[in-house]
């Protein structure tokens, strides 16, 4: 059974995140309700926040950034994030099933 802050649409990961950016480091936290808290040293101007958040996936998924889109809540704090084809996934995430 798949958490309620991420399911997989074939190989494409969608994971639902509560940001929260000018934190004291980069790193994904606990759950927050139906989504996963992820924080951010970047702060919520000019798209730095959102540039980072692209960066930190990429790195902690193993993809390149041109597989990570924003799907939802760009200008928000909840953003539903697709992550392409990711190599690497951090604990608490499953692997896509075959169906």
């Amino acid at each position: 059974m798949e958490a309620p802050f991420h399911r997989w649409h074939g190989d494409t990961l969608v994971l639902r995140l509560r940001v929260q950016p000018r934190a004291s480091r980069n790193s994904l936290g606990d759950l927050f309700g139906d989504r996963i808290k992820l924080y951010l040293t970047a702060p919520p101007v000019d798209g730095k926040a959102n540039t980072a958040l692209i960066a930190y996936l990429a790195e902690a998924f193993g993809t390149p950034k041109s597989r990570i889109r924003i799907r939802r809540g760009e200008l928000g704090r909840e953003k539903d994030i697709e992550i392409e084809a990711p190599t690497r996934l951090p604990p608490g995430i499953p692997p896509a099933t075959a169906p």
